[in-house]
């Protein structure tokens, strides 16, 4: 998933890149989209991404990102199908820096 963020970030140069995979195993990768009257993270992007194909329940997630930490919104996203399940946050290199699971 973290290969798929990246790729995502990658494609269009954007600050971010995320993946999430769904209950049946479909994965959904995205990367931040910043417009003048539409701003989302990439991890709201892959939910929202996710959740438009009728996923319920996200298994896993992971972000590419060169911020210190995960951000708020595109976390809640995740929990809004997800309760706990891990997101992995990467560094634009790959390299894992951990996994948030609340």
């Amino acid at each position: 998933m973290v290969t798929l963020a990246r790729s995502a970030r990658a494609r269009v140069g954007a600050a971010e890149g995320a993946a999430v995979r769904d209950q049946d195993g479909r994965t959904y990768a995205a990367a931040t989209v910043s417009l003048p009257h539409l701003t989302l993270s990439a991890l709201q992007l892959a939910v929202a991404s996710a959740a438009s194909s009728g996923a319920t329940l996200i298994e896993a997630a992971a972000v590419v990102t060169e911020a210190e930490g995960l951000d708020e919104a595109g976390q809640a996203a995740v929990r809004d199908l997800a309760p706990t399940s891990p997101i992995h946050v990467a560094d634009p290199a790959g390299t894992l820096r951990g996994t948030v699971t609340a």
